[in-house]
This record gives C-alpha cells, sequence and structure tokens, in this order.
C-alpha cells in the first residue's frame, strides 16, 4: 500500500495486476495448483463497500484492503458408512467436531449415497476405535476427511445396490435410490426401502452381509485458500483509539458444502486476525515475568464491540482435490486482517503502523510523528 500510495494507484488493482495463477511457479520454484487469488480480488474490487469508499472517507472514516493465503494441510484419513435396520447411514470418523465438520460430513455422506440429510448420523470415535482421521485442525479436516466419507458411502450405496438387484431380480446399473428406497429406473412401483434391506443383513438366518462401506485416502495435494478483505475504521486523534466499522471477507472456499459453517469460520478467523491487530499480545515486564498472563490481563476482541459490522462472502473455485470441490476454510481468514486494518488506520490518517497490536497509545504514538504530514 505504501507503494501504491506514492504511485497515486489504487490498491486492489495493483493487487490484481501482480496476482498469481494456477501454474505460476511459488517461491521454491513449483507451480501454484487451481488457486482463487484473482477471483477473490476481483470480488472484492466489484463490492459495495470498496466501492463507495468515498462515501467511508466523506465521514472521516479510512478503507484498506489487503489479502492472504494458506496453504492448507494434508494428511491420510479413512472412514466407514453402516446401513441400519430403520434405514438411516451411520458415518464412522475419527475427526473431532470442532468447527461444525459432522455437519458437513453428513451432508456429504447423503450427497454420495442418495438420501437426506437427516437420514445420516456422523459418529465421532476416539483413536481405539475409529479409523485414522489424522490431527482436527489445519484447514484439512473437510478437504481430507471429506473424500473419505465419500469413499465409503459410495462402498456402502454399491452393497445396496447389489442386495436391491438380486431382490428385485433386476440389474445393478439399474437400480437407484429415491425417497429412502431403492427402485428400478422407471418403474417406482418395483422398489424395496432400506430399512428392509437393511433388516435383511442383520438377522438370524439372514443371506445377505451387512452394509459396510469403506473408505481411505491419501491425497499428498494441498488446495490453497485465499482470502480478501476490506476493514473500515475510524481513529480517535486524541487518543488513539481505533473503531472498526466494517470488516468484510471475501473467501475462496473452493466449494460451499456447508454455508452456515464456512459464514461461521471465516467470521471466526477473522476476529482472531482482528484480535492480532488490534488487542491480543503476551508482555513482560523486566525481569521476563508474564503481565497477561490470565484472561483478565489478555485483551481479545468480542463481537458485541469490536466489529459492528460483518460481511462475509463465498467464493467458489473449486479444487479436484477435495470432496465435490471443496478447500480448507478455517485459516485463511485469520491472514489479512491486521494489515486491512493497518491499511485503513493509513487511509484514514497517514500513519503507517508497523507493529502489532496497533493499540490506543502506539496508534497515537504514530499519529504525533506523523503530524504536519500531507498526502
Amino acid at each position: 500500500d505504501e507503494a501504491v500510495r506514492q504511485l497515486k494507484l489504487h490498491s486492489i488493482a495493483v493487487r490484481l495486476k501482480n496476482a498469481s495463477q494456477e501454474g505460476d511457479p511459488m517461491a521454491h520454484g513449483k507451480p501454484w495448483t487451481t488457486m482463487g487469488m484473482r477471483e477473490v480480488l476481483q470480488t472484492l474490487q466489484a463490492h459495495p463497500a470498496w466501492q463507495n469508499r468515498a462515501e467511508a472517507r466523506a465521514k472521516g472514516r479510512g478503507v484498506g484492503v489487503a489479502i492472504g493465503g494458506w496453504p492448507g494441510g494434508i494428511e491420510p484419513t479413512a472412514a466407514s458408512c453402516q446401513l441400519h435396520r430403520d434405514g438411516t447411514l451411520h458415518v464412522h470418523v475419527g475427526s473431532v467436531d470442532l468447527t461444525g465438520t459432522t455437519t458437513g460430513f453428513a451432508l456429504i455422506a447423503a450427497e454420495a449415497f442418495g438420501l437426506s440429510p437427516d437420514q445420516v448420523r456422523v459418529i465421532s470415535g476416539d483413536t481405539a476405535t475409529a479409523a485414522y482421521a489424522g490431527a482436527t485442525g489445519g484447514s484439512k479436516i473437510t478437504y481430507m476427511v471429506g473424500p473419505s466419507v465419500i469413499k465409503a458411502a459410495q462402498d456402502a450405496r454399491q452393497q445396496v445396490m447389489e442386495i436391491a438387484a438380486e431382490e428385485l431380480e433386476a440389474d445393478v446399473a439399474d437400480m437407484e435410490v429415491v425417497d429412502g428406497r431403492v427402485q428400478v429406473k422407471g418403474v417406482p412401483d418395483k422398489a424395496i426401502a432400506l430399512s428392509d434391506i437393511a433388516k435383511q443383513t442383520m438377522r438370524f438366518g439372514g443371506k445377505y452381509a451387512p452394509v459396510v462401506g469403506n473408505g481411505r485416502h491419501a491425497n499428498t495435494i494441498a488446495s490453497p485458500a485465499f482470502a480478501a478483505q476490506l476493514a473500515e475504521v475510524s481513529v480517535d486523534a486524541e487518543t488513539g483509539e481505533v473503531t472498526v466499522h466494517k470488516l468484510g471477507g471475501v473467501q475462496d472456499v473452493g466449494r460451499v458444502i456447508n454455508p452456515l459453517t464456512l459464514n461461521g469460520q471465516i467470521m471466526g478467523g477473522a476476529m482472531q486476525g482482528l484480535g492480532w491487530a488490534l488487542y491480543e499480545q503476551m508482555a513482560h515486564d523486566g525481569f521476563g515475568t508474564p503481565l497477561t498472563g490470565s484472561w483478565i490481563d489478555y485483551n481479545v476482541p468480542h463481537f458485541t464491540h469490536a466489529v459492528p459490522e460483518f460481511e462475509a462472502v463465498l467464493v467458489e473455485v473449486p479444487t479436484e482435490h477435495g470432496p465435490f470441490g471443496a478447500r480448507g476454510a478455517g485459516e485463511p481468514p485469520i491472514i489479512a486482517t491486521a494489515a486491512a486494518v493497518a491499511n485503513a488506520i493509513a487511509d484514514a490518517t497517514y500513519a503507517r503502523l508497523t507493529d502489532l497490536p496497533m493499540t490506543a497509545p502506539r496508534v497515537a504514538a504514530a499519529l504525533r510523528a506523523n503530524e504536519g504530514r500531507v498526502s
């Protein structure tokens, strides 16, 4: 942004001109995989918050933008699916439901099997009983466990089709799942309920093996996710206190699996970034004793007072390596927040802050050092 200011250019235009694309070399020389850096910037450029930034400046506020990315984690995983007597599909995973991923797995399994999501139950087991799923974190659970869930659901579906085909005396290729039943395509009256199929596999003397689908996945290619943010702030000229009026995040999520969860993750990540920007720090005295070692002393942002207005915009640039094209989503929104806020402060006051957090005393000192400067 400092270069943009000196050259009298536009912040997003310069970023777009220099944005990497799929196939461009990364820092270590390897090419970028599918990525949405340009799409995210273009979406932010067209957003009313950027287009109408003159209105914010007329109120004495500053508007700043920034973009950041996160490579996303990779780790081998496995999952299983079982059909039960009530016709529900039970998905067994070894990952913890940290940010709503369980709901996403239910949607993924339902899509792969052909069921309604309310007919899917996801069970998170411990490491003694569940298949390996790796650590829950790293923006990789949906990305890495999701494909295993798809494969397990498809495996279970195939087993169900074979049983139904034998019971209905039809070809497996002619089977389809509709409203909790397996029927012959074009002949809806020739059908058998999933619950009846399961009962035949779970009874004394049954001739069919239980329906248990297994899925394994070991993708070694990460799919980076990019997030651009816009901050609109005002700065108290006397105290240096920064008020964030708007914080908008535009993020490439690959493919939306669960919109509510994604919005929550983006908002939560941006709030963590806002903590880095304005509030959070580990302070020590001259003897090295922590001064911010408890929640009484350690300051964190809250939605009730930190961000009066927040918007998350989801951009879809599917990756061939994620479930139905989805990317990791939890960490990318943390990266750009502090830079966006710093750029907004500079836009409002011409004061450039380079240390985090940008507390009121630090901002006030920068304002005093910057007195007399003109654009």
